[in-house]
């Protein structure tokens, strides 16, 4: 058998459940956490990539000594042998 405030509570609940739109979906907590999770470590990567970046020591050639490199490569390979 049910009591009386049992049976009360439950009319509260079914009246809030009757206002509750059907048709709308919620992300709800557990998408909240999800999407926390996921911006967290994005934000770990963009930090590791950023220090990693910051290690590379990079010196670009000029561009007027890019051709010259080529064609003395090709200067000193080898020519291939005929018979």
């Amino acid at each position: 058998m049910m009591s009386a405030t049992s049976t009360l509570a439950l009319t509260h609940f079914v009246t809030l459940a009757d206002s509750f739109d059907k048709d709308k979906v919620t992300p709800g907590v557990l998408g909240f956490i999800v999407f926390a999770v996921i911006g967290g470590a994005v934000w770990l990567l963009m930090k590791s990539m950023n220090k990693q970046m910051k290690k590379v020591d990079f010196e670009e050639q000029p561009e007027d000594g890019g051709a010259g490199t080529t064609a003395s490569a090709a200067a000193q390979a080898p020519e291939p042998k005929t018979s």
